[in-house]
């Protein structure tokens, strides 16, 4: 379908479990027809358990469907309560499951972070790597606190950005200041770096 992008821009936003700020972000972006992705970098898919030492620990690539299952079983009420099975519902009407990012072989032109550490995760795994290709791929951080306001206004934070960078040819990106591709400073923290396409 050749007008099925409204950007030739591949995108990936990327946050520690794949759960909640990568996925609004995804879910925003998708809506506005980018080409867009999302992963997780942490080890495990982790979520907030009914006390704080008792997380619900996943495995990437365990569906949404699973996870909200496993979570009604365990307390739906509480887990309705503070938002997650809501959150779960929307994920599993975007994508199947959490995917690592680690993990991926996919090219993409630009890559959005949600946290620092996060960030700090993707460089060291892409300076890992042997590049493949002569195209640059830009690494984003945009400052996102792990909650659903947060999320809700980072997802559009990130949606200027790409908006404002789909018009640019890619290897010219690092010519503009991020300040100036997101006028509005919805966003907090910008951290940028590029690599050639690994």
């Amino acid at each position: 379908m050749t007008n099925q992008y409204v950007s030739p821009l591949s995108v990936a936003v990327i946050c520690s479990s794949n759960m909640n700020r990568s996925m609004e972000a995804h879910g925003f972006l998708a809506k506005k027809r980018f080409k867009v992705r999302s992963f997780g970098t942490g080890d495990k898919v982790k979520l907030p358990g009914t006390a704080a030492d008792k997380p619900n620990v996943y495995e990437f690539g365990t569906s949404y469907d699973d996870i909200f299952s496993d979570l009604a079983n365990k307390d739906k009420n509480y887990y309705t309560q503070n938002g997650l099975l809501h959150m779960l519902d929307r994920n599993r009407r975007i994508k199947t499951c959490p995917e690592k990012f680690q993990l991926c072989t996919e090219r993409f032109d630009v890559l959005v972070t949600c946290e620092e550490r996060v960030y700090d995760q993707v460089i060291e795994f892409m300076e890992s790597k042997t590049p493949t290709y002569n195209l640059p791929v830009h690494v984003i951080n945009i400052d996102i606190q792990d909650n659903h306001e947060e999320a809700t206004v980072g997802a559009f934070a990130i949606c200027d950005l790409i908006t404002m960078v789909s018009g640019k040819a890619v290897t010219c990106l690092f010519t503009f200041s991020l300040c100036d591709l997101c006028p509005n400073k919805r966003a907090k923290y910008f951290v940028h770096n590029i690599f050639l396409i690994k």
